[in-house]
């Protein structure tokens, strides 16, 4: 069928003059009458639920959706994306609007690594863990690509690559990395994408990748992307991208310059302005007609794998009432359950024999912790107060007080520095429980550029909460009264001293538009928590400089310095033990086949996501030949702990045991050489399975430790 759709794109291109070719280049690509070509906008995103076009479902946050660990449930998501995004469009074209955001090409998933908690939008990515990510990421794209005969929506893995912060440089920074840290942590997710996900588009990046311009690179465009993984979509600038080549990064003197180191390195589509001086680089002969129109093929391809032509598109029935439906409300609300976090809990959840419950703080009330970045907006909110409310019934009096504003020093303008203190207290003095609602939003931490980022450039600046709502904390703790802490943020925060007050703590992200509801079922009992954390919750202080893209300290794999809560860790309310571990080799020889048993030995139902890592032999002197050729390519001081090397989420009643089955990638077993190389070394290898890392700290905090077995390769 792609052959259909690649004959069908270039018979059509080969009909347009050079100069209307130009002008499909362009993500907003005008109407050529002559050929019955509508205009289209290529620009629309669904990083969680369909964004910016009006009434949506609303999601959690993708950091959030990641620390479900579960690959079917983000595929519904994604589907549930993908419907509403085709049913937006369809209804929009009908009365003639071919506008922005109301396409079905969408520019996600986000799949860059996690790799300092700092940036601003890490919050749009899976985390930290490029097996992880590229799982989540291939899970995510085949919910929005579906399996009919044409796509649902084109989905877009994005930004190719090395791409993670600083927001305030990013349109001139140069990302420096080596061969070993590209092939291990920042490129794996993306060759997933390609030839495991088939995925329709990649978004190039704004900075720099060890030189070139990413939108730009020959190496990333040409070389990696298109000859090495056999990539056969259409590539995308991120927004103005292709004039920082000339305004910012300094490669190019002029506009048609930058047109044309784009478009020779295979940009096939432009967001921004830049190509509209192609015809400059035609005239002075940096570009070819041959060029122009072969990433005009490219483009119409994917127009014509979506159905753009075709009279017989099984996507085109749908419509207004397939969006914001019951079935996708409650998949939301799923959602917000299964990626709550429980970081602490001495026993106090979940919450029984309370009489009166005080809500405390910024984000209690607030729909925007709700939402994150690059969001719909939902019919329907309920906040973590209004859910506690709802849940708490007639018999549980629920005080409220906000306590402090998000960031600054007072509320009120005229109002003294901590100026909702006071009634913060006296709601904590009445109450048998105080829940403490607290964290960022999308105005403290996101995008670069988008209005409202209070500071940084949407980065954070630290890892602590701001200064009120940290004095504000220490206050409540003061009087004494049981504290239940709550943190709304896209990213890892550093809680050393909250957790000395609190105790619980739920990380929450941000946690869509039924966040509350999730929370409050999970404070009384009605949701018992399992989601684990996609990225390290570091103290602060301890990472290298922002703008090092070196992996040495930075993520589970490569950290040296004590945590303050591990990468997969989670509590429950209930307890899991794993037992009788095997391996076997599988049919395919490419795979080892990895069974346990996992048990809820607990008095509770719940989710139990096992975790498997692969402990490699770390070669530090020669033991046979063909480790001794390799030895001195090997980097023995930044080789990787331990990596996930697979994952599974299982619903178990108490008392019941699961045997567990999961396939496992002989490739998780290669060692990464630094010259980018990956050779799978003879010698020991050890495979944990259990509820978290087999750190010391994953132990001490659940009090359990993973089973393991040792082989030999």
């Amino acid at each position: 069928m792609n052959e259909e759709f690649i004959n069908k794109a270039e018979e059509l291109v080969g009909k347009m003059t050079i100069e209307e070719a130009m002008t499909q280049l362009r993500f907003n690509a005008p109407a050529i009458d002559r050929l019955g070509i509508p205009s289209y906008n290529w620009w629309n995103e669904g990083l969680h639920g369909l964004a910016r076009s009006g009434t949506a479902t609303v999601f959690p946050q993708a950091v959030g959706l990641a620390s479900m660990f579960d690959r079917d449930i983000l595929q519904k998501i994604a589907d549930v994306v993908s419907t509403e995004a085709r049913a937006r469009y369809n209804e929009c074209t009908k009365d003639g609007d071919r506008g922005i955001y109301k396409g079905i090409t969408l520019w996600s998933p986000n799949i860059n690594i996690f790799r300092d908690p700092r940036w601003g939008r890490g919050q749009e990515t899976f985390g930290e863990d490029p097996y992880l990510t590229g799982e989540l990421g291939l899970s995510f794209i085949k919910g929005l690509q579906g399996d009919g005969k044409y796509l649902k929506t084109a989905a877009c893995a994005k930004h190719f690559a090395v791409h993670s912060g600083p927001e305030a440089v990013r349109h001139s920074f140069n990302a420096e990395a080596s061969p070993k840290d590209m092939n291990e942590t920042y490129l794996p997710a993306f060759e997933k994408a390609v030839k495991a996900g088939n995925v329709e588009t990649v978004m190039g990046a704004y900075n720099r990748t060890n030189g070139e311009p990413c939108c730009g690179s020959e190496t990333l465009l040409d070389k990696t992307l298109r000859k090495e993984w056999g990539f056969k979509g259409h590539v995308v600038s991120d927004c103005w991208a292709i004039r920082d080549f000339h305004t910012n990064h300094k490669v190019t003197d002029a506009p048609f310059e930058s047109v044309a180191m784009a478009l020779n390195a295979g940009c096939d589509l432009n967001c921004g302005n830049s190509y509209e001086c192609m015809q400059t680089a035609l005239d002075e002969g940096l570009i070819t007609e041959e060029a122009i129109r072969t990433a005009a093929k490219r483009l119409f391809t994917t127009r014509m794998k979506l159905g753009m032509f075709a009279d017989d598109c099984e996507y085109d029935s749908l419509g207004q009432l397939d969006i914001d439906t019951p079935e996708s409300r409650k998949l939301s609300y799923e959602a917000s359950c299964k990626s709550i976090v429980m970081l602490k809990n001495d026993g106090i959840l979940p919450l029984k024999n309370v009489k009166t419950i005080g809500v405390i703080g910024p984000t209690a009330a607030s729909i925007e912790v709700l939402n994150g970045n690059y969001n719909g907006t939902a019919a329907e909110y309920i906040t973590n107060l209004t859910g506690i409310q709802r849940v708490a019934g007639d018999d549980i009096r629920v005080l409220y007080a906000k306590g402090s504003h998000l960031y600054l020093d007072k509320e009120q303008p005229l109002g003294e520095v901590d100026d909702r203190i006071a009634e913060a207290l006296s709601v904590a003095r009445h109450s048998d429980v105080i829940v403490v609602s607290v964290g960022l939003d999308a105005t403290l931490e996101g995008e670069e550029g988008d209005t409202g980022n209070a500071f940084a450039a949407g980065d954070k600046v630290n890892l602590f909460l701001p200064d009120c709502q940290r004095r504000l904390i220490r206050k409540l703790a003061e009087i004494g009264t049981p504290m239940i802490l709550v943190n709304n943020t896209g990213s890892a925060m550093d809680l050393t001293e909250e957790e000395g007050y609190a105790s619980a703590i739920l990380q929450c992200w941000y946690s869509g538009a039924y966040g509350g509801l999730a929370l409050a079922d999970t404070i009384f009992g009605k949701n018992n928590p399992s989601g684990k954390l996609p990225v390290t919750f570091y103290k602060d202080g301890t990472l290298p400089d922002f703008e090092d893209y070196s992996m040495k300290g930075r993520t589970y794999r490569y950290l040296y310095e004590d945590a303050e809560y591990p990468f997969g860790y989670g509590l429950s309310y209930t307890k899991f033990s794993y037992d009788s571990l095997n391996i076997r080799n599988s049919e395919d020889s490419n795979k080892i086949i990895c069974s346990f048993n996992v048990t809820n030995i607990g008095d509770i139902s719940g989710d139990g996501v096992s975790e498997i890592y692969i402990a490699g032999h770390i070669v530090e002197k020669a033991e046979n030949e063909m480790n001794d050729a390799y030895l001195g390519k090997m980097e023995i001081d930044n080789q990787p702990k331990w990596s996930l090397a697979g994952f599974e989420r299982t619903s178990l009643n108490a008392g019941e045991k699961k045997r567990i089955t999961v396939e496992l990638d002989k490739d998780s077993f290669k060692t990464v050489l630094s010259d980018g190389s990956k050779e799978l070394l003879h010698g020991k290898y050890t495979i944990y399975v259990g509820g978290s890392q087999p750190d010391e700290l994953s132990r001490n905090l659940t009090g359990s430790s993973p089973i393991s077995i040792e082989i030999d390769l």
